[in-house]
Order: structure tokens, then C-alpha cells, then sequence
């Protein structure tokens, strides 16, 4: 077996390939006869030194895609399905309550004053956002914040639900780079059910961004290339059997589909789980208010809370 990275970025990774081997037989116990040689039998585990060790079988070299094979990716993804049966059923949200539209992409900040930054221009070092917002990291937590009513916590409930300043987001020639910073949430009412798609941008190059969502899984209704165009791609979205993740990757020049059901109050992040530009700033939160049900209310903290 070989598996190598998926990349889209700039940098520099570690582009070799990992192999293992896998050594087994099967013991026929002769319970299947459809299948007589393998699904009836009993995995085992083989002792390289055992003596049904083979002795001359040719070494099958897999023919894996390029690093950066946007569209094999896409198109293996685009396949995964839930199993949707009585025993794993598929609770796509039909219903949608709530839209909502983010753009995924780099920017650029300017440096602090007398520092030299490493940016893409002079005077500037690099920055990721959603709608355009980076994502500032506050000085008190925000669930705690918003639990103990602190009306100074240090975050606001504006984050745009879709872009202030709609582009080309895909085109090419994309000079304005700079990001606004802040601590922003958007406030979701308990039980909500939401659809977000998540638009890359070719701002500072295309990129695949892996976007994970604390607190929920999700289903992955619709993807595709270019922009996204609601009037007609909408028709084509899976409500049936989508998979269904806590992480799924927004295709590089390209955007992604989710519905979830807010049902589990408290402050949840969503961020890109590239490490650098969680960083840099590509992340927000969702604040689900309380349901009316005693289960359905945001716990306090433990009376051991470590304190910062």
C-alpha cells in the first residue's frame, strides 16, 4: 500500500511516499460457497517465516495522481455517500432556516510597526480569512465570555454572513489583498438548521483549504468549480444520501456545500486545519443559543476550571 499528500500551496512539503505492507491468507472453513476461497474465510495474521510464505510474486507499483491532482480528488470525494439505512440514516436538514456564504482564501496584513515580515509585498506579511474577516484570537475565551454575560469580552456577533464586496473569486488579477481583523461569531438560535457554502478564492494563488467544524458533523450537499452560481447548482445538491464529516476540503478554485442542525449550544470554531493559516487567521464561531429543554442548555464550567 503507498499514500502520498494531496497539496496545493506554495510552500515546501515533504512530497514522498509512505508504503506499509499488509501480509495475510485466508482459511477456507467452508461456510460460503458463493465465495469458497476468501469472504468465508477467517483473516489471519501470517509469520513471515511460515511456511506458506510466497516465494516469487511480482511487486504490483501502484500509479498514484500527481501531488496537486485537484481533479482526481474531487472526483474520488464526489463519490463518498452516507449509508442512509434503518441503522445509519441519513438526517440531511430539508429545511433550510438559515443561508449563508463565506469566501476561503489568503491576504495580507500590514507588519507591526518596526518589524520586518516575510509578506508578499514590501510592508505586509500574510493573513487568511473567511468573508474577508481574519480571525483574532481573544484575551478571554469566548464561551466563557458569553456565559458569564461579560458584555467586554472582547468579541462582536456581526461576522458578515456573506461577502461585503462580491469579486470574481475565482478570476485572475486580484490586487486588493488586504483583511480586516476581529473576534466575530455568527449567532444561531438553537435547532437552526443552516446551509453555508464555502467559496475558495484565487486570491494569492488557489488553495484547497481543509475546513473542520468543532461540535457538529455535517453533510456535504454539493461541490464544484468556479463560482458558485445558486440558481443553478442548487438544483443538483444531494439531500439523500451525502456524506457526512466533521472536515471536508474546499476544492482549490472551487466551493463546497454543507447543511448541519445547530442543536448543541455553546461557541463552536470552524477553521482551516492547515495549521499555518489557522495562524494566520482562517477561522470564525458559531455561538448556538440555548434550547427549552433542560438538556438543551449549555452546562456551566466545573468548579475546577483551570483559570488562564
Amino acid at each position: 500500500m503507498a499514500a502520498r499528500p494531496y497539496f496545493t500551496g506554495r510552500g515546501t512539503i515533504d512530497n514522498s511516499t509512505t508504503a506499509g505492507i499488509l501480509q495475510y491468507h485466508f482459511l477456507n472453513h467452508g461456510t460460503d460457497t458463493k465465495y469458497p476461497s476468501s469472504k468465508a474465510g477467517i483473516l489471519q495474521q501470517e509469520h513471515p517465516s511460515s511456511s506458506h510464505h510466497p516465494k516469487n510474486l511480482s511487486l504490483l507499483l501502484p500509479t498514484l495522481p500527481p501531488i496537486n491532482a485537484t481533479n482526481f480528488v474531487a472526483n474520488f470525494t464526489s463519490q463518498f455517500r452516507s449509508l442512509n439505512n434503518a441503522k445509519f440514516p441519513s438526517n440531511v436538514p430539508q429545511k433550510v432556516d438559515k443561508k449563508f456564504f463565506f469566501t476561503v482564501g489568503l491576504g495580507t496584513t500590514p507588519c507591526l510597526q518596526n518589524t520586518t515580515c516575510q509578506g508578499p509585498s514590501n510592508g505586509t506579511k500574510f493573513a487568511a480569512s473567511l468573508n474577508n474577516v481574519s480571525f483574532a484570537l481573544p484575551t478571554v475565551a469566548i464561551l466563557q465570555s458569553y456565559y458569564f454575560g461579560n458584555p467586554n469580552g472582547g468579541f462582536n456577533t456581526d461576522f458578515p454572513t456573506t461577502p461585503l464586496n462580491p469579486f470574481d473569486y475565482t478570476g485572475t488579477g486580484l490586487n486588493n489583498t488586504m483583511v480586516n481583523n476581529g473576534t466575530k461569531v455568527v449567532v444561531l438560535p438553537f435547532n437552526t438548521s443552516v446551509e453555508l457554502v464555502l467559496q475558495g478564492t484565487s486570491v494569492l494563488g488557489g488553495e484547497s483549504h481543509p475546513l473542520h467544524l468543532h461540535g457538529y458533523n455535517f453533510f456535504v450537499v454539493g461541490q464544484g468549480f468556479g463560482n458558485y452560481e445558486p440558481d443553478k447548482d442548487a438544483k443538483n445538491f444531494n439531500v439523500v444520501d451525502p456524506v457526512e464529516r466533521n472536515t471536508a476540503s474546499v476544492p482549490s478554485g472551487g466551493w463546497i456545500a454543507i447543511r448541519f442542525l445547530a442543536d448543541n449550544p455553546g461557541v463552536w470554531l470552524m477553521h482551516c486545519h492547515l495549521d499555518v493559516h489557522i495562524s494566520w487567521g482562517l477561522g470564525m464561531a458559531w455561538l448556538v443559543l440555548n434550547g427549552p429543554g433542560l438538556n438543551q442548555k449549555l452546562q456551566p464550567p466545573p468548579s475546577d476550571l483551570p483559570q488562564c
